[in-house]
């Protein structure tokens, strides 16, 4: 299969969504590519029911409500979403003005486009599994989560956390209130998250409603259809300890990998693709990178600073699409025509 469009997305997360709506209301079609069985990127796949507090004009949501608002946005426009599917190669075309790109995915498909728009987040990744446990996936969805895509699993369950990071912190906190029982293990007591998480949890600890333990390391687990406990050992006294539970959430982090695009000769800094501040634009003309994979002085990894970049980035992919033609622009509250594309008005 060939289809032609726009611009080619590559991630379907809050960012990658986003730049369907700014390329919408100046008339451009987008298809998006993700690897993952669902849309939404990391907000979807990890932490769904998280809440968010940063978006400008919305105090609470959780992190599945954001995708779903953004669908909702969305629906007036013209695109396409292929999902389960990884971009594999590129490859320039090259036209007398501006040069088209060929984008191949893992299931043989074929897209050509004027501009490539890495949306992907933190690239593709995967959950750290635990150190020195052979197979722990066996356990997969019988006891063992790297996840939570839903709050109500845990309830009146006895939950024992791995972790020391901003997911393990948060996830404690948000599930003291709803589990029977909460054990927080890390290796050390020092933890690598927010302060006033820490604190939170540390709150926790002291009115009984979670047992810290520290420092502990993983040994095995216990179980046999299912996840009926683990070992753990004290790191200082050596001690093993077995202790029964129902569910386990290991929050390690994430492996992040960026794939393929590593290859496209493409600037990098630290595993980021460099990109400039005008545009948007990574060292090769006609390929964008917006959101939580770019890099440039002062970037933060936050959704609104993704929609700031991807609404300059889509001013220039109107331009390769329509060479010699001044970008339209126009303010959704008064302009007719947008209004129109919105579907807001007759």
């Amino acid at each position: 299969m060939t289809k032609e469009t726009d611009i080619l997305i590559i991630g379907a997360g809050p960012v990658g969504l986003f730049t369907v709506f700014e390329a919408g209301l100046l008339g451009l079609e987008c298809i998006l590519i993700d690897n993952l069985d669902k849309i939404g990127g990391q907000c979807s796949e990890l932490y769904p029911e998280k809440p968010i507090y940063d978006i400008p004009g919305v105090a609470n949501q959780t992190a599945q409500e954001h995708v779903d608002a953004l669908l909702k946005q969305i629906e007036p426009f013209n695109y396409e979403i292929f999902l389960n599917e990884r971009v594999e190669s590129l490859e320039e075309i090259a036209e007398q003005e501006i040069s088209s790109w060929k984008i191949t995915t893992s299931d043989g498909n074929e897209f050509i486009t004027k501009s490539v728009f890495i949306a992907a987040g933190a690239g593709s990744f995967e959950p750290r599994r635990p150190p020195a446990i052979e197979d722990p996936d066996r356990y997969l969805d019988k006891g063992i989560s790297y996840s939570v895509r839903s709050k109500e699993k845990y309830r009146d369950k006895n939950l024992i956390i791995f972790g020391g990071g901003d997911s393990a912190l948060d996830w404690t906190v948000e599930l003291s209130g709803i589990a029977n029982s909460i054990k927080l293990v890390h290796r050390r007591d020092e933890f690598r998250g927010a302060p006033n998480t820490e604190a939170e949890m540390r709150k926790l600890v002291t009115e009984g409603k979670v047992e810290l333990k520290t420092p502990y390391v993983i040994e095995d687990l216990v179980g046999e259809e299912c996840i009926e406990g683990v070992v753990v050992k004290n790191f200082d006294t050596k001690e093993i300890e077995t202790i029964p539970c129902d569910e386990i959430l290991f929050l390690f982090g994430l492996n992040k990998k960026l794939g393929p695009i590593a290859e496209w000769g493409i600037d990098m800094n630290d595993k980021k693709i460099s990109v400039d501040t005008e545009k948007y634009e990574t060292s090769i003309k006609g390929l964008f990178a917006v959101g939580d994979i770019n890099d440039y002085p002062g970037k933060l990894d936050l959704i609104l600073c993704g929609f700031h970049e991807t609404t300059l980035a889509v001013q220039e992919a109107f331009r390769r699409s329509n060479p010699g033609e001044r970008v339209p622009f126009g303010y959704t509250t008064s302009n007719t025509k947008l209004q129109k594309k919105l579907g807001v008005t007759d």
